[in-house]
């Protein structure tokens, strides 16, 4: 472990990105009553930007707490080839984040069947669940961001006809007293990105299956996000004014059903 590097990345959290990324993850959890006193939380770790930020901003926040709570830093390998394996690896040990690696078969369980996205995130969470509650878990925290909360909005409108995102807690269905997390549902991914050029840090990019057989494809998340960003360059405020409408409903004004 680089010593001087990692005080160094330590360090951005709490001044160059303070505002940027430590508040805002603060202000989630206080907002919408994230962390609880005696909480044991697993932080699943994709290998990726937003995961292995919340990871350390994880542990800042349990160094300054001041009620008691536990951390398990949780990796689930679903099947990446070795170069994305040993990136995950390097990263957890240059950030001075002790994850606990377990595996399965889901790439290859996925891999034929005809909605292989779909079917992959439900096995993920599931495994997710299912070792977070082996390891004395009640909270399973994952890194959606700000732009995943919007673009999951617009989604929900323009390709399932319904009013929907991601909430910032959720109730496990089929794992009781089991609930899952979003802490950095206040920080935008431009911020995510700037800090991980300034620390010259590299995370995997999309480590599925299907990106190194070739088979990648525009989803409709990459589509949204495109929209957005096409229609943000006429309305800088576009994305602050989409983020604050989940906090103003205004339930009247909608047609019963």
């Amino acid at each position: 472990m680089n010593t001087s590097r990692l005080e160094q990345i330590e360090k951005s959290l709490s001044k160059k990105y303070r505002s940027a990324l430590w508040t805002p993850f603060v202000t989630a959890i206080k907002r919408y009553g994230l962390v609880k006193p005696n909480d044991k939380i697993a932080v699943c770790i994709s290998g990726g930007k937003d995961s292995m930020l919340m990871a350390k901003l994880f542990q800042r926040l349990h160094a300054f707490s001041d009620f008691p709570f536990e951390l398990v830093f949780l990796v689930m390998d679903p099947g990446y080839n070795t170069v994305n394996r040993k990136q995950i690896e390097d990263n957890a040990a240059l950030l001075n984040i002790p994850v606990e690696i377990f595996e399965t078969n889901i790439f290859n369980d996925v891999l034929e069947q005809d909605s292989p996205c779909y079917l992959c995130a439900r096995k993920r969470r599931g495994y997710l669940y299912a070792n977070a509650e082996r390891l004395g878990c009640n909270k399973i925290a994952l890194g959606h961001h700000k732009n995943d909360v919007i673009e999951t909005l617009l989604m929900s409108m323009m390709y399932s006809a319904q009013l929907q995102t991601m909430p910032p807690i959720l109730s496990a269905r089929n794992f009781p007293g089991m609930e899952l997390i979003r802490p950095m549902y206040c920080i935008g991914e431009e911020d995510i990105i700037s800090w991980t050029k300034y620390n010259g840090l590299e995370f995997i990019q999309c480590a599925c299956v299907l990106y190194d057989q070739g088979r990648e494809t525009v989803s409709k998340r990459q589509e949204t996000k495109k929209l957005i960003r096409e229609l943000s360059e006429r309305n800088p405020g576009l994305e602050a004014s989409l983020f604050g409408s989940l906090h103003n409903l205004r339930v009247e004004t909608f047609p019963k059903s």
